[in-house]
């Protein structure tokens, strides 16, 4: 069973997408902040991170350019950018920084879930 790790600051955000990939039989694994996330994906055992970009302590822009920093040399977790706060540009400033793709809030779990299932295919 694949575990997403989800940094998400909004509690109510958080679980209710957290409930639902566990319903699809995902494991999920939880951090609040950027700072956090980092942390975590750096502790390994995540099979993709899904990541909100306006994240307080450490914006989801700069986690994501961490994790990437530190996998430099290692193995490539998948990544995919969330944010409420859609502008023209920001998908490809998500890719720039690091993600692997880029969705908007509120998710659409079904182009979510889309998107999650086409990267966990890839080949590593």
């Amino acid at each position: 069973m694949p575990t997403i790790l989800l940094v998400e600051d909004n509690e109510m955000n958080r679980d209710m997408l957290s409930r639902r990939l566990k319903r699809k039989g995902y494991d999920v694994a939880l951090a609040v902040d950027g700072l956090e996330g980092v942390s975590m994906a750096l502790a390994g055992g995540h099979d993709l991170i899904l990541m909100d970009m306006s994240l307080p302590e450490l914006d989801g822009w700069e986690a994501t350019r961490r994790v990437r920093d530190a996998e430099a040399t290692g193995r490539h977790v998948p990544i995919i950018g969330l944010t409420a706060h859609a502008m023209s540009g920001d998908r490809e400033k998500a890719l720039a920084a690091g993600c692997d793709d880029y969705d908007t809030k509120p998710v659409e779990l079904d182009r979510l879930l889309g998107k999650i299932e086409a990267l966990l295919a890839r080949p590593v």
